[in-house]
Formats: structure tokens, C-alpha cells, sequence
């Protein structure tokens, strides 16, 4: 996907760093990075990457704009939101790696830059459950599915799917963290709904990891 994950913040590391694990996928662990793990204050902010130009974004409000190749603008902007949010663990630096995104499953020596998929019956059937209303914007999917039944996904993993012909590989489930108990676009952490997975289906994935095969164009409508 053009431009996914390609930027992320360094977390407690000396530039010199910073550097070493933007440009080196093997050397990032999660704990390098600001996540919503960690920094959970981060989820009520948004980005906007376009013509080249990042710009932070806060209650519909643009705060800054950089552009994106410059050391001394993605300064600026490290700088606001540590002037924004001064209880993240500083330094941070922003990074920026096109040919190596910043995915969750390219820290660690075994690297692959995966896809994510959601079957929005499997939060559904979740809701149910729980009683309770789950955005699905919780789990932060690059494919939403439906039409497919609850849990289901998970008996593709080894397998090779198509999306519009377009080739994938199913890697595994995604095992979920507290991220998923904040609401979208706030800090609102009040529904744990990591420990209603655990306590519902004794497990606490949701969705599934892909790789892609092939370049290919998938749209909004496309059959699997």
C-alpha cells in the first residue's frame, strides 16, 4: 500500500539511534517506537500525508505542516507534539523509510511487511458477546471484510487468498494489545476490551496478517 507506515517516532533514543533503526528494519524493536501502547495520549491526534506535505492534525484543527523529506521541518514537528504532550518519553524523532515501512511484524529478525485484514463479522459476533458497541476503527485494518462468517479468517493462515485477482499470502492471526481499548480519536481507555476477548475466547487475536504476492490494485467492493 503506497505511503503505509512509512513514517513513525523514535521513543527515548539518541539521534544517532533514531537513524540506525529508521533505516535498519532488523534493528527496531515496538519499544523504540511511539505507539498507542505506550502513548496512548497519541490516538486523538491525526496526520495527513499528501503532495509530500505531513501535517498534524487535533480536533479538525491543523497544528503544523512540514515537509516530509526535510531533517530540520521533521525537527519541528517532533518538537510540537513534544511541546503538545510532554508527558511522552523524550527524545522522539519523526522517521521516514519508504522502502522499509515501520510495520509491527518488521521488528524482529524475522522481517515481512504485512497487510492486515478484519472480518467485521468477527467483531460483531464480539459485540454480541460482550454486549457492548466496538468500533471496528479500534483495530486500525488495512481490508475490512464482510459477508464472511465470525472467526472464520482464521482457518486461512497458511493459505493464499485474492483479493481482485491480487495474490496473498495469510501469515497468522494478529494478537491485539491495550490499543484496542482506546475509542477512536480520544484517550478514552474505559472499555478493556482486550480482557474480553481473553475472557470470551480465551485468546486475544483479532483479524489476520498478510503478505502480499504480487503488485495488483484492490478497491472498496472486491470479492475474496
Amino acid at each position: 500500500i503506497a505511503n503505509d507506515r512509512i513514517f513513525a517516532f523514535s521513543r527515548s533514543e539518541d539521534l544517532e539511534k533514531a537513524k540506525l533503526i529508521e533505516k535498519d528494519a532488523k534493528q527496531r524493536k515496538l519499544n523504540n517506537f511511539l505507539t498507542l501502547k505506550n502513548s496512548p495520549e497519541l490516538n486523538k491526534y491525526n496526520f495527513v500525508y499528501k503532495n509530500n506535505k505531513l501535517t498534524l492534525v487535533l480536533n479538525n484543527e491543523n497544528i503544523i505542516s512540514i515537509s516530509a523529506d526535510d531533517p530540520n521541518e521533521r525537527l519541528l514537528l517532533s518538537n510540537k507534539l513534544m511541546e503538545l504532550e510532554n508527558s511522552l518519553s523524550q527524545p522522539i524523532s519523526l522517521l521516514k523509510n519508504i522502502d522499509f515501512p515501520f510495520y509491527d511484524t518488521s521488528n524482529s529478525n524475522n522481517v515481512f511487511n504485512s497487510m492486515s485484514l478484519i472480518n467485521l463479522n468477527s467483531i460483531k459476533d464480539f459485540e454480541k458477546k460482550i454486549n457492548e458497541k466496538v468500533e471496528f476503527q479500534r483495530f486500525r485494518a488495512n481490508f475490512y471484510v464482510d459477508g464472511i462468517d465470525a472467526w472464520k479468517e482464521s482457518n486461512w493462515i497458511g493459505k493464499i487468498i485474492k483479493i481482485n485477482n491480487v495474490s496473498f499470502k495469510v501469515e497468522k492471526n494478529i494478537p491485539r494489545c491495550v490499543a484496542i481499548n482506546l475509542k477512536p480519536k480520544t484517550d478514552d481507555n474505559s472499555l478493556n476490551l482486550l480482557q474480553s476477548l481473553k475472557k470470551t475466547y480465551n485468546h486475544f487475536h483479532m483479524g489476520i496478517y498478510l503478505t502480499p504476492l504480487e503488485d495488483g490494485k484492490v478497491e472498496t467492493g472486491n470479492k475474496i
